[in-house]
């Protein structure tokens, strides 16, 4: 077996190449990750449960992570298998739904998840896989294969509608998207932790648990953090008043936010802005 693999990982993504000019090989898989499976040569049999899937170099497969499945590489005769592989963390396609929520929802309703998407390539992914084997010939920065992949995803999300949301993902995954964008929407709003988890339509203890899980902190104390940086970079760069920015942050009452303030920097806004 002849296996290369040009291969630029980071914690969250992996792109690389795997050819061998092996007849056939067979292997039992435990996807950790997504995994975006391109066939340049061959042919590729994916099997899981309820379903078999067959692919040329004119598909491409999407495959969700936490699926165990088996999966046959072919080499056709007088050729070898050649295929282009990203592989991504949920944390990557979370991100990328929250910022570009109108994809997440567009034809709103329900849909049946699925453990593998299968997509036909068009004129577009053949030019992106071919750019991508190319730029794989130097190791690729992180910035890039991010890049390059929120490009793909993008693509498909805009021309392929609903299909991305049908990949399995865990409920905690589509509450991380909900709370990501609730309380960035919100963080000049006054609202209070209870009513951001009715936003979320989760209970007050699941937003609380699965908010520490993603930010590291408590949500009062997260969002106490960010509307104080607010306050303080519109301080110090707009020359704004205290009185003139405080309801925009969320506060119903002046005396609340130069508390708020004192408690954060250890000074009042008009302090602050006079050392700053």
């Amino acid at each position: 077996m002849k296996i290369r693999a040009t291969n630029t990982a980071t914690e969250l993504i992996t792109i690389f190449r795997y050819d061998t000019e092996v007849a056939s090989v067979k292997n039992k898989v435990s996807l950790q990750q997504n995994l975006f499976s391109f066939l340049l040569e061959g042919e590729k049999t994916v099997y899981y449960a309820g379903s078999t899937i067959m692919i040329n170099p004119e598909k491409f497969l999407l495959l969700s992570a936490g699926n165990c499945l088996m999966s046959e590489m072919t080499a056709l005769k007088g050729g070898a298998y050649r295929s282009l592989l990203i592989k991504f963390d949920n944390k990557v396609l979370v991100d990328f739904f929250t910022a570009h929520p109108d994809l997440l929802y567009i034809k709103a309703g329900k849909f049946k998840e699925e453990p593998v998407l299968l997509f036909e390539k068009d004129a577009f992914l053949h030019n992106f896989i071919e750019s991508l084997v190319y730029m794989l010939g130097k190791p690729l920065s992180a910035n890039m294969q991010l890049l390059k992949l929120n490009e793909l995803l993008l693509y498909l999300g805009e021309n392929y509608p609903g299909q991305l949301q049908k990949l399995r993902n865990s409920q905690e995954d589509g509450d991380e998207i909900m709370i990501r964008q609730a309380v960035s929407a919100n963080i000049g709003q006054s609202v209070t932790v209870s009513e951001l988890a009715f936003l979320c339509n989760i209970s007050l203890s699941t937003f609380k648990r699965r908010f520490a899980k993603i930010y590291g902190t408590s949500p009062n104390k997260w969002l106490l953090e960010k509307r104080m940086e607010k306050a303080a970079e519109r301080l110090k760069q707009g020359g704004h008043k205290a009185s003139e920015i405080y309801y925009d942050l969320g506060y119903e009452n002046l005396s609340s936010f130069i508390q708020s303030f004192k408690q954060t920097y250890g000074v009042t806004p008009k302090q602050y802005q006079l050392n700053n």
